[in-house]
């Protein structure tokens, strides 16, 4: 089972129902115990860093996500905001990241002529990195984004697709079972479904 771990923030419904619909069993939840007898987790963010880091600790459930991600070696994903979380800053705020994957957030260029936030659907490329993580069937790949700020890995092994807006950024960073998505595959529509099934395949 994969739990989506609710702190009040987040597309936990739309999450849900993806996976539901395509027949992975999933729960919503704070529950530690739960937490704990979970396959694969999800971290999902939306909005401002700090706002979700804050509301992340003030539930007691750190304890038991480290425990089944660094004892159990649960597969967890981080999506958009829940991704940036995954690293060490923000650009956005002065919240500490949990520090899991060595990386920074950082704000695109405000001198560029681009609109910020990056909206809308890109295409992304798979990595040296990330041949082991993603397969996917379609050339021309894309994901929705809707973001001001993108992740920085400090060692570009962990970066593991990559897209770009204005200069190229890391559409998804990890290693070993810690995985995070700056775009949002629960909007993504099929190229969403099947990013969620490979994932899946790795919480059985």
């Amino acid at each position: 089972m994969i739990v989506i771990i609710d702190y009040g923030i987040g597309n936990l419904r739309a999450i849900s129902n993806m996976l539901f619909r395509l027949g992975f069993e999933n729960k919503i939840s704070c529950d530690s115990d739960m937490i704990g007898q979970a396959k694969g987790l999800i971290l999902p963010g939306n909005g401002h860093y700090d706002a979700c880091l804050k509301a992340f600790h003030a539930l007691d459930i750190l304890p038991a996500i480290k425990h089944g991600v660094f004892e159990k070696n649960v597969p967890i994903l981080g999506i958009c905001v829940g991704a940036q979380m995954l690293g060490h800053t923000s650009e956005e705020g002065h919240e500490k990241g949990l520090g899991w994957l060595d990386m920074d957030v950082v704000k695109f260029p405000a001198d560029s002529d681009l609109k910020i936030p990056n909206m809308g659907w890109r295409e992304v490329e798979v990595t040296d990195s990330g041949v082991d993580y993603f397969h996917f069937s379609k050339s021309g790949t894309r994901f929705y984004f809707t973001h001001s700020f993108y992740m920085q890995p400090h060692d570009n092994s962990l970066k593991l697709l990559q897209s770009d807006y204005g200069l190229p950024f890391a559409a998804a960073v990890g290693r070993d079972n810690i995985i995070g998505v700056q775009f949002h595959p629960e909007k993504s529509h099929a190229y969403g479904k099947e990013f969620f099934t490979h994932f899946a395949g790795m919480c059985s």
